[in-house]
């Protein structure tokens, strides 16, 4: 079983914990970013973090994961195959999480909701909304880092591998914004 420290240690040897001043996609500022992108871009490590998270739910009956695009595309993705269950992404279009590309929910089916990194949990929480407006039923969310110090509350069972409390600030409070620290905005959302 790999521990919170394992976790994190894969971040760092990846180099995908950013140091700088970043604008997340929930709109807040922090001086630390997790770039998952840069850890799950190694197929046998995505499988083995998927692996490790899916065993908090092995009791479960899943037709489908589900995440956000972009991050949790390959993360859905991975986790699915340890389901052997589909794996869904939503897109965000006009300001809201919606299907695309085909891709249908039947009502009653079950699906686990997930994501690469959760700071305020916002595009999990809309992505659970659009699968239980479907008719699916949600047996849980799941994320490889919980950001929000275990704060992040989705309504349902949920699980992450590791749980962190970085300081996040909203930008007129922001001190690196004070320090005319110039901002980078590494999430999906431009």
């Amino acid at each position: 079983m790999m521990r919170e420290q394992d976790v994190m240690s894969l971040f760092e040897e990846r180099r995908a914990l950013l140091k700088g001043h970043f604008k997340l996609s929930s709109g807040l500022h922090s001086g630390r970013y997790l770039q998952s992108a840069l850890v799950l871009q190694y197929p046998d490590v995505a499988e083995r973090l998927a692996r490790e998270l899916a065993a908090r739910f092995k009791s479960e009956k899943i037709d489908f994961v589900i995440g956000p695009a972009l991050g949790g595309v390959v993360f859905s993705y991975e986790m699915a195959r340890v389901f052997n269950a589909r794996s869904l992404f939503t897109e965000r279009e006009n300001g809201a999480m919606i299907l695309r590309r085909g891709f249908t929910i039947a009502s009653g089916e079950r699906c686990l909701a997930v994501e690469d990194v959760v700071t305020t949990g916002g595009s999990l929480k809309e992505v659970i909304a659009l699968a239980k407006n479907s008719g699916a039923t949600v047996i849980g969310a799941a994320s490889l880092v919980d950001r929000s110090g275990g704060t992040a509350d989705f309504g349902v069972p949920f699980a992450a591998l590791a749980t962190v409390t970085v300081e996040t600030y909203p930008q007129d409070a922001c001190p690196l914004c004070k320090e005319g620290l110039p901002v980078t905005k590494p999430g999906s959302r431009k």
